[in-house]
């Protein structure tokens, strides 16, 4: 009788403890399977993150596997939490979701839009200017006042005739954020559309990334979206830091993180 689907992926599963790491060579050999059907099941594995592939090809347990029933796992990275949060927010609040990352005083980031599109990659071409986006903002808010100086005398570009473009104002915008713990920008970037982004915050304490939403309009679409931007920047940080290692993605359990269908912004 022929090795039932259970037993492939099980022993699939099983060729990797203590964090080793194997080729797809590997795998087939060590499950005893032929490539193909090695490739196959590995392939819907790293789709529901139970494995991952690293940067030169090979495989290792996802973040699930290395936090179940681990109570000293380590915390996880925000490379591996940053994709779930992105597309769980986009999913609950129907706007464009982003979190970037300051990379040479400009934001590298991944997004996911509404509808059935995955969430980006990291892309080295794919950059946003810090100053007239509210996730870049709420990165340079947080950031070492010489960060915020180099943005400032490299020139606040306008974008548009919305775009703030003064040093002094700049500066107060971020003196905001650092009390409030948002920034918002409306129609600097791009006009018609507005943002509304909260820091994310590493074990040190340091800012790590940041999450935004776009919204159309501040008037009345900003407070519906706020709860669960909230959160998800607050839970994210907590991850991070260790406070919370769950063993399954990041899904929104809370109340607020739902956001009713006549309350959402469809922009």
């Amino acid at each position: 009788m022929g090795r039932s689907v259970t037993s492939k992926i099980t022993s699939i599963l099983l060729t990797f403890t203590e964090g080793s790491e194997h080729s797809l060579t590997e795998i087939a050999r060590l499950a005893n399977l032929p490539i193909s059907t090695a490739h196959r099941l590995t392939s819907e594995l790293a789709s529901w993150r139970l494995l991952e592939r690293t940067e030169d090809g090979l495989y290792r347990a996802g973040l699930p596997l290395r936090t179940m029933g681990a109570a000293d796992a380590c915390p996880p990275s925000l490379q591996e939490r940053a994709p779930c949060v992105v597309d769980d927010l986009s999913a609950a609040t129907r706007c464009r979701a982003r979190l970037g990352v300051l990379q040479e005083l400009e934001v590298a980031y991944i997004e996911k839009r509404p509808g059935p599109h995955p969430v980006s990659a990291f892309m080295p071409a794919a950059t946003l200017p810090a100053h007239p986006t509210a996730v870049g903002r709420a990165l340079l808010a947080f950031s070492p006042p010489s960060t915020v100086e180099m943005v400032i005398l490299r020139g606040l570009r306008p974008y548009t005739p919305h775009t703030v473009t003064s040093p002094d104002r700049f500066r107060r915008a971020l003196a905001v954020t650092r009390l409030t713990h948002v920034a918002v920008t409306r129609w600097e970037l791009e006009v018609g559309t507005s943002g509304a982004a909260m820091p994310v915050f590493g074990p040190g304490g340091e800012v790590v990334a940041a999450i935004e939403l776009s919204i159309r309009g501040l008037a009345h679409e900003l407070q519906p979206v706020m709860a669960a931007l909230s959160i998800a920047a607050r839970s994210l940080s907590r991850e991070l830091a260790g406070e919370a290692r769950p063993a399954q993605p990041y899904r929104p359990r809370h109340p607020l993180m739902t956001v009713p269908e006549s309350a959402a912004p469809t922009g």
